[in-house]
């Protein structure tokens, strides 16, 4: 179970098991913001003490580890790999998704506070289902072993379109909020 959550926290992107997933992940044609380097940490709702390092994994590309309570702890240790994007006043991250879960990409936004605070947004499936039904995104309902979810096949520009318009900021909701460590 701890595994799980850990998953969950780490792809940023699960809301109640609901998941908005895209066939393309973002270009590995940016660089991250220097200071969304180093070490994270936080309190989940089980009161787990969760901690992310995000580091260079190559050009452009980056990686996340996870794991809970002590770096000993080798069987909570989950790595991912992702990429960035920076459009208008945002900042988007995208990582390849498991097998189990469409083996296709999640996009998530995150910010970084002046409080030296990483917050990670996800997608609000019900809203992006709403926009595909009125024809502003196109895309599919899609069923996941964790519920329903939303598989995006619009263009990139298309959904980067959608989502930097600041009328949509409605579509974004918090799943985690980091502190800094290490300094």
């Amino acid at each position: 179970m701890k595994a799980w959550r850990t998953l969950i926290v780490v792809s940023f992107l699960l809301l109640s098991g609901c998941l908005v997933t895209f066939r393309d992940p973002i270009p590995a044609n940016e660089a991250a913001p220097i200071p969304l380097l180093g070490e994270w940490a936080r309190t989940n709702e089980w009161g787990e003490q969760l901690f992310l390092r995000v580091s260079r994994a190559g050009s452009n590309l980056y990686k996340a580890e996870t794991y809970v309570g002590d770096p000993s702890n080798l069987d909570s240790l989950k790595e991912y790999g992702f990429t960035v994007a920076h459009h208008g006043r945002r900042w988007y991250l995208s990582v390849g998704l498991p097998k189990r879960m469409g083996a296709n990409f999640a996009i998530a936004g995150f910010e970084l506070t002046t409080g030296n605070e990483l917050v990670l947004y996800s997608l609000d499936v019900d809203r992006i289902l709403q926009e595909m039904e009125q024809g502003v995104l196109e895309g599919e309902a899609v069923e996941t072993p964790q519920g329903e979810g939303v598989l995006v096949t619009s263009p990139l520009d298309r959904v980067f379109a959608y989502l930097d318009d600041p009328a949509n900021s409605d579509v974004f909701v918090e799943v985690a909020r980091y502190q800094r460590t290490g300094q």
